[in-house]
C-alpha cells in the first residue's frame, strides 16, 4: 500500500498507527489526518528520536502496510 492510499484511508488504519507507536494519542492521530510529514513530527516529539530515524520507521511501517488492514472496514459497509 502506498502513502496515497494510506492517507485515503486514514480512519481505517490509524489503529495500525496506535499498536506501533502506542505514545501517539488519538488527538496526534486525528491531527495528522493522514499526513505523513505530520506524522513524522509527531513520532519525534513523542519518542524524541530525530527526523531521519521518524521518517525510517515509517517507510518500515508503510512497507508492512497491506490491504489487509482494510478488509474489516469493508466488511462493515
Amino acid at each position: 500500500m502506498n502513502w496515497e492510499q494510506i492517507q485515503g484511508n486514514w480512519k481505517q488504519v490509524q489503529g495500525k498507527a496506535r499498536e506501533q507507536w502506542g505514545k501517539l494519542t488519538d488527538d496526534d492521530l486525528d491531527v495528522v489526518a493522514g499526513r505523513r510529514d505530520q506524522l513524522a513530527g509527531k513520532i519525534q516529539e513523542r519518542y524524541g528520536v530525530a527526523k531521519e530515524e521518524a521518517e525510517k520507521q515509517l517507510a518500515s511501517w508503510e512497507r508492512s502496510a497491506s490491504d489487509t488492514w482494510l478488509e474489516k472496514s469493508d466488511k462493515q459497509k
